[in-house]
């Protein structure tokens, strides 16, 4: 099969967008239900993450390298896929909490609040705890923790997957590729 010569870069960068346009619609389904802030549906945004990802990766070798693919390559492809997402997933994330909904951080306090109160923490340091996150917790910030946390999950994800999407070629082949054979002489 011919290799299709094409930067790393360009082949996953459509991957990348479309996983980060689906996990904006999923935030904006979770968001319209109020349904933010529940742990276990955010599990659900994982498995879109690893589908995305091991599918980029897997479009990615089969169409542009032939099938064949090292462990370190699908990984950086891997990682790349979540860069561009991430990247989206940001800066939606920054519009959300600054223009869309700035009392979402309060929801978010509060249910930090609720969370640590049902730990038995005592007030004081629960007050203490929310005034500080509540410094912490800005638009800005949580733009730059979602693109550096979807960075690193991306990356944990495609040491896995990568595992499975790596495809070694015949030695032989890629070794004979570039060699013609000459036939013997007869003396």
């Amino acid at each position: 099969m011919e290799k299709n010569t094409i930067s790393v870069w360009k082949a996953t960068q459509n991957t990348g967008i479309f996983l980060g346009i689906v996990l904006i619609i999923y935030t904006l389904i979770l968001y319209f239900f109020d349904l933010t802030f529940h742990k276990w549906l955010g599990y659900v945004s994982y498995l879109i993450i690893i589908a995305g990802i091991f599918l980029g990766i897997k479009a990615y070798r089969d169409n542009f390298l032939g099938g064949v693919i090292s462990y370190g390559h699908s990984l950086g492809a891997g990682v790349l896929i979540s860069l561009y997402s991430s990247v989206i997933t940001a800066i939606f994330a920054y519009l959300l909490y600054k223009f869309i909904d700035p009392d979402l951080t309060k929801k978010m306090l509060s249910v930090v609040e609720e969370t640590l109160l049902a730990k038995g923490i005592p007030e004081e340091q629960i007050e203490m705890a929310l005034k500080i996150q509540e410094k912490i917790i800005t638009p800005f910030i949580t733009s730059i923790s979602t693109l550096f946390g979807g960075v690193l999950i991306g990356f944990i994800i495609s040491l896995i997957i990568s595992i499975f999407t790596k495809k070694e070629g015949d030695p032989f082949t890629q070794d004979m590729a570039g060699v013609e054979y000459l036939p013997e002489s007869k003396e």
